[in-house]
């Protein structure tokens, strides 16, 4: 089933049809519960008032049995026999025995009928007691059901079972039942009633279910076939719609938005960074080529220093455009700890060949220590010093300070500086102001570039502002080691 609608309409549809028939059955449960405590409640009241009438010895043929309420009782002696049963009663179950005969025991002490010899009240045969001596059992009654006929009709019945003691000390005990007939028919309709509307109903939750799913959806198709378009157009100025709900699926949209337009601008790029190296390699490896055709037509006006510089400056240019392309590829700096004075020391005394020699200072205090890559760092310097030589009128200095627990490198010149509002644009690649667009004093564009992104990558960076005497401050910042 790969339709979330459907799986979704499925699961509520199992949820609710489970929490349906939980609910269902413990209604059934209490309702049977109830209506059996009342029958058993009216078989209990039934009991009890043959009960009192046994304890007052009433005679077994002249106790009120609510034979016409339909309300079966049958009355038993300590020996189990039966004494006495309620109008035709035929049958009975559930109450320890199935007679339904009457058959009076001699020591009950209770006669069944009146005294045909005439004998006064006084006669001691036991037959007539005097009434009040006996006693009805107060502690709560045994319940059970069972069945029982009365007058050729068989049902069920809750019983009740209470003891009385006769004035002879006789222990009788009596079983009275109620129908649960009520009981029955009522359950038998709830359970009826939920058989019918338990489908209904789990259709009914089926259907909405769908549609809700369905309509909260709509949105994600919408989405998926915009990117299904892009996919197949490769076209990334397009944007997959956007509801207005502002729920998950509207956020959803708008970072598949956010993440379109800086894929977009990384494609845009990718691909100005390509055309700009084409055409950054096309200018050196023409004049070389020129060069070298020259030489094998003419050896004597081979021009072999240029022809030199030429394959100097595309070697310089491969090597940044490699270095670019593991920064980009996520190649992660060294943990080497060095000093950074020391670092600078040593890239300026490298630098024999430069139009201005630049001026370090570099306190003897120390504490310049960094974590990073000692290539990459000193990449980074040497191009803040081919900058700014290159851009210089008459003096470079470069110095090194702790500020903020980072150490600062800072390179200056005394050129025509940046403009402010270009001070942001001139790391970017490729990217040359208007003065240094020759390319026989100026670089391909790369320099700041790179020195900025092995700076952000070190966990620092790389900034320019305006000297007031005129020119330009480049500042390096780096954390300090540890």
């Amino acid at each position: 089933m790969r339709s979330v609608r459907a799986r979704a309409a499925l699961g509520a549809t199992v949820v609710v049809a489970l929490a349906l028939v939980g609910a269902g059955l413990a209604v059934l449960l209490v309702l049977r519960a109830n209506l059996t405590d009342q029958a058993g409640l009216q078989a209990e009241v039934v009991a009890r008032e043959v009960a009192g009438q046994l304890a007052l010895d009433v005679p077994y043929d002249r106790l009120e049995m609510r034979a016409e309420e339909d309300h079966p009782v049958q009355v038993t002696d300590e020996d189990g026999r039966v004494v006495a049963v309620s109008k035709d009663l035929q049958a009975i179950s559930g109450t320890g025995t199935g007679q339904v005969a009457p058959a009076p025991s001699p020591a009950a002490g209770i006669s069944t009928g009146s005294d045909d010899d005439g004998d006064d009240d006084e006669s001691d045969d036991g037959r007539h007691s005097a009434p009040g001596r006996g006693e009805a059992d107060s502690a709560e009654p045994d319940f059970g059901n069972g069945t029982a006929t009365v007058d050729g009709e068989t049902a069920d019945y809750r019983f009740a079972t209470v003891r009385a003691t006769t004035s002879a000390g006789v222990t009788l005990t009596v079983h009275a039942g109620a129908p649960l007939a009520a009981e029955q028919e009522a359950v038998g309709s709830v359970r009826g009633a939920m058989l019918i509307g338990l489908p209904v109903l789990l259709l009914v939750v089926a259907g909405v279910t769908w549609l809700v799913t369905r309509r909260a959806l709509r949105p994600v198709e919408g989405i998926r076939r915009e990117m299904a378009v892009i996919t197949a157009s490769e076209d990334l100025s397009r944007r997959v719609p956007e509801p207005g709900s502002g729920d998950e699926i509207a956020r959803l949209a708008r970072t598949t938005n956010e993440t379109l337009t800086a894929l977009e601008a990384s494609v845009d790029r990718q691909r100005r960074f390509v055309a700009d190296a084409s055409h950054e390699l096309r200018s050196p490896i023409a004049s070389l080529r020129t060069q070298l055709e020259v030489g094998a037509a003419h050896p004597e006006l081979l021009d072999v220093p240029g022809a030199v510089a030429d394959t100097v400056r595309l070697q310089a240019l491969a090597a940044d455009l490699l270095l670019l392309a593991r920064l980009d590829a996520g190649e992660r700096p060294g943990r080497t700890t060095l000093d950074l004075g020391a670092l600078v020391h040593e890239e300026v005394s490298q630098r024999t060949g430069d139009r201005i020699a630049a001026a370090v200072s570099v306190p003897e205090s120390g504490g310049f220590e960094v974590t990073g890559s000692r290539g990459q760092l000193a990449r980074v310097i040497g191009n803040l010093l081919d900058n700014a030589e290159r851009h210089a009128e008459r003096a470079v200095s470069i110095s090194v300070r702790v500020e903020r627990g980072g150490v600062v490198v800072a390179v200056t010149d005394d050129g025509a500086g940046v403009p402010p509002d270009e001070r942001e644009r001139i790391f970017e690649r490729f990217v040359r102001l208007d003065d240094a667009r020759t390319r026989d004093e100026g670089g391909a564009g790369l320099g700041l570039a790179i020195a900025r992104d092995v700076a952000s990558r070190h966990g620092g960076r790389l900034t320019v502002e305006g000297v007031r005497e005129g020119g330009a401050r480049f500042e390096l910042w780096l954390p300090s080691a540890g």
